[in-house]
């Protein structure tokens, strides 16, 4: 029998469940995700960073650990949390466990929680920190102090790093950036040029790029000061396409306003409705911060959620850049939006 672990939230309330993957304790944000499928992607997702997440679909682990289907070289979650794990895949494609994998990365891990309870914690009260330890953890002083500093910095890439030859060229901007993201603007014939968070707008200009990509990545948007300032020295030279984290700092670096989310958007499963066509888009989501649709003056608001009304993309006609708060690249989830990839295409085309 596995040995019995605490899940204790900063409110005092506990959950008991056992303990698998890497045998250690920690403090993280917990958050839950709803995806029924993409427990891969979630654990290899930069935009986790610092967070413990529970899945709310009830059985992980069932189609094993693939390496071609990660979105990043690790796994940036701080612990993971499971109804039911799967020690047995069933996949022609598996190459591993979900466990073994757990324990190869760092990562603790617990099962047979009440993830549903936990889940409807966390939707009443909000997002909010956590500790995962062998004893009932006593210090809540400790948990209601936790935050996530620094994200952006601690998963970006540390050097230049150039794929694919065709005609348009793209300088992405690595805030921790999903693979798929790079891996869309390849398959539609581009060379990308992934640079790191704080590469100066002047050196991407120099490399005489047809667009600009802003990716996602985790953490408060509002703390990275530099890249705002940066991203403002781009702003209207280029083509810009903002996905996520890109969203938000665009929107900030254009004088709008961010703010945290009770609990977020996390799943692949979450309607927006685009305003200029009204039709809805199912959409793959990551992330607990969102843009005041109001606070943006020089943009218009061209994409919102269907259940809360919160902003998911924004235009900036004056400036040939737009940015979307959910992933059109997906991976995992639906596709629906995956031709705002093309559009980008097409800006960078008509502006050539």
């Amino acid at each position: 029998m596995d040995k019995k672990i605490y899940v204790t939230l900063e409110n005092g309330k506990t959950f008991e469940g056992y303990a698998f993957g890497a045998e250690k304790e920690v403090i993280g944000e917990l958050v839950f995700t709803t995806g029924m499928t993409g427990y891969i992607e979630t654990l290899t997702d930069p935009s986790y960073y610092g967070q413990i997440v529970v899945q709310t679909f009830p059985l992980i682990g069932n189609y094993g650990m693939i390496t071609a289907d990660r979105e990043s070289t690790k796994s940036y979650v701080t612990a993971y949390i499971v109804r039911e794990k799967c020690d047995e895949p069933s996949n022609f494609r598996s190459e591993g466990t979900l466990e073994a994998y757990l324990k190869e990365q760092g990562i603790p891990a617990v099962y047979g929680v009440d993830t549903r309870e936990l889940t409807r914690t966390v939707r009443e009260a909000g997002v909010m920190n956590a500790a995962i330890s062998f004893k009932p953890f006593r210090d809540v002083a400790a948990l209601k102090n936790y935050k996530i500093r620094n994200a952006v910095k601690a998963v970006s890439s540390k050097e230049c790093v150039e794929k694919g030859s065709g005609a348009l060229t793209v300088v992405m901007y690595d805030f921790g950036a999903k693979a798929n993201i790079e891996r869309e603007l390849l398959n539609r014939g581009c060379r990308v040029i992934c640079v790191p968070s704080d590469f100066p707008a002047e050196d991407a200009l120099k490399l005489n790029p047809d667009g600009i990509m802003l990716t996602n990545g985790p953490g408060d948007p509002a703390e990275n000061v530099e890249i705002i300032e940066n991203i403002k020295k781009l702003a209207g030279k280029k083509p810009i396409f903002g996905i996520c984290l890109g969203h938000q700092l665009l929107a900030l670096a254009m004088g709008g306003e961010t703010r945290k989310m009770k609990y977020g958007h996390r799943g692949a499963n979450q309607p927006v409705k685009q305003l200029s066509t009204g039709r809805i888009f199912i959409t793959s989501q990551n992330h607990g911060y969102e843009v005041v649709g109001t606070s943006v003056k020089c943009g218009n608001v061209s994409f919102v959620n269907a259940n809360d009304g919160t902003c998911e993309g924004i235009d900036y006609p004056d400036h040939n850049a737009f940015t979307l708060q959910f992933h059109p690249e997906a991976c995992a989830g639906p596709h629906d939006a995956n031709t705002q990839f093309d559009d980008f295409i097409a800006r960078m085309r008509k502006e050539r």
